[in-house]
């Protein structure tokens, strides 16, 4: 079941969106108010992105199955060998303390189809961090929220990138812009429409392997640590 959803009037859409922008500008680390900016702010990508996956025979096996990313569904991949990719989402979720259960729930999408597009967006984020490589550090998401944009053209995803860096360190932000930033948009470009890839049915293959399959190419190590 999806969340419930909430029906707003145009100037209403906007409000919503100007507050939670200002409110994720204030405090990146508010996961809500990012949310709601990518729905209230989001609408035409996502129809790109559905009308992608319709295009897409694994992206409409998806659409028609709607799997989600929360732990009655995807606990198998606790389970799965090592070196596999579902073993390691399993350790990346495990070694953070994640659940795949905290993502807030889809409420200003028009449609059904509309708010599960919106809503596997959100849950497969972390699926990315394993398959780039990416930390959840600030630097990370940031560089996460590049190939997000590359990938869906969420003006959120742009958003969150100069929300972010706007609080680096003098360090980090040479970091970024020399080694994780050039990096993140070759990397968005070079791999496969990730938006139709059904991961779970992928959970029982070799890591590598469906990083060769999917254009995935994982961050290299940066020369010089991020703080």
């Amino acid at each position: 079941m999806l969340g419930a959803r909430v029906q707003l009037k145009g100037w209403q859409q906007a409000a919503v969106a100007f507050g939670s922008a200002f409110g994720a500008l204030l405090d990146p680390r508010r996961a809500d108010l990012i949310a709601t900016l990518g729905e209230t702010t989001g609408k035409p990508a996502f129809e790109r992105v559905l009308q992608r996956m319709k295009n897409s025979a694994e992206g409409r096996e998806v659409l028609l199955e709607r799997p989600r990313v929360i732990s009655s569904q995807v606990s198998h991949a606790w389970d799965m060998p090592q070196n596999t990719f579902g073993a390691a989402y399993a350790q990346f979720m495990r070694s953070r303390n994640f659940s795949p259960d905290d993502r807030p729930p889809v409420r200003f999408m028009d449609t059904d189809e509309l708010a599960y597009v919106a809503t596997r967006a959100r849950e497969v984020h972390d699926f990315w961090h394993v398959l780039f490589g990416l930390p959840t550090n600030l630097i990370g998401e940031t560089a996460l929220k590049v190939i997000e944009f590359e990938q869906m053209f969420l003006p959120m995803c742009m958003l969150s990138v100069v929300g972010g860096s706007a609080r680096f360190s003098e360090k980090q932000r040479t970091l970024f812009v020399q080694h994780y930033f050039p990096w993140a948009a070759k990397a968005g470009l070079k791999c496969t429409d990730l938006m139709s890839v059904y991961y779970e049915e992928h959970f029982h293959e070799d890591l590598e392997e469906v990083r060769r399959n999917w254009g995935i190419l994982p961050c290299p190590s940066p020369k010089k640590s991020s703080v």
